[in-house]
């Protein structure tokens, strides 16, 4: 959908439930045929982390996964008509914007369940806080390109590649109250290195990269997730802010990783890396 530009037009054009209804059944009818090996390592993965479900439920939440992937893709056209009240229900809302309201540097973290992207520009559209994302091009130049065009909308300021950090670690630190917004689960060596599911894996990638920033700036850690709830709506949930200054890395990293990992489990059906790892294979 990203690399063809009439079908992202046409996107744009249709009703935005329309198009993610349309997006959806796309993934799940053309392109879930089309990749058998990202099908059968969802499928592999799941069974590993949800071995207490019969065979046809696993199926259903493949199943329900591809439409997901496909909403999601399609739902990039029409963020900016979905960052509402309407779309977004937050969990205990007048908690979670005195969090936003409250003072010093964030990390705003989360995984690719639901729909990433609206939940980075909700974040946005929900606070004064200056809002940075971190984010890494695709390897297909049209659609990263596409990619950027659709972001540029909604999303604000990003960076990636060369350069981030000491961008990042300006914005944390000459911005008053900035919030950096960051997805742990990124893919590597066709591994998932966060949640780490009872794997012993030490912090790697962005979440090494958060730990330092945050001691370095003094910034609290926010997780939260945004799951789709039926169509193109959806519940944010979150966790109280955990602070560097009053808990190890330890113990930053336990609760990140339980509250995340608990939430990539149980929304299986909603989280984009469970078919780019290979749970199966030693770490």
């Amino acid at each position: 959908m990203l690399s063809n530009p009439f079908l992202f037009t046409l996107l744009r054009l249709l009703p935005a439930s329309l198009a993610s209804w349309l997006g959806g059944w796309l993934s799940a009818h053309v392109a879930r045929p089309r990749m058998k090996l990202r099908d059968a390592r969802a499928r592999a993965n799941l069974a590993l982390l949800r071995p207490d479900l019969p065979q046809a439920e696993r199926e259903a939440i493949l199943t329900r996964r591809w439409v997901n992937v496909g909403r999601t893709l399609a739902e990039l056209a029409n963020i900016d008509r979905l960052v509402n009240a309407d779309h977004v229900t937050v969990i205990d809302q007048p908690a979670y914007q005195a969090v936003l309201d409250g003072p010093g540097p964030m990390i705003a973290f989360t995984c690719h369940i639901g729909n990433w992207d609206l939940l980075a520009a909700h974040i946005k559209w929900s606070t004064d806080r200056p809002g940075l994302g971190v984010y890494e091009d695709p390897e297909d130049p049209r659609i990263a390109a596409q990619l950027k065009k659709a972001r540029s909308s909604y999303m604000g300021e990003a960076i990636g590649g060369d350069g981030a950090a000491r961008g990042v670690l300006k914005h944390l630190t000459q911005k008053d109250r900035a919030t950096l917004y960051i997805l742990a689960d990124e893919r590597r060596d066709r591994q998932v290195w966060f949640p780490t599911f009872g794997r012993a894996l030490e912090p790697s990638g962005n979440l090494s990269i958060a730990l330092r920033l945050a001691r370095k700036v003094g910034a609290q850690f926010l997780p939260f997730y945004l799951v789709r709830t039926s169509g193109p709506h959806f519940a944010l949930h979150w966790h109280p802010p955990l602070d560097p200054r009053t808990m190890s890395d330890a113990e930053i990293v336990a609760v990140l990783d339980r509250f995340l990992g608990q939430a990539c489990i149980d929304h299986a059906d909603q989280w984009l890396a469970l078919h780019d790892m290979d749970l199966t294979q030693p770490v």
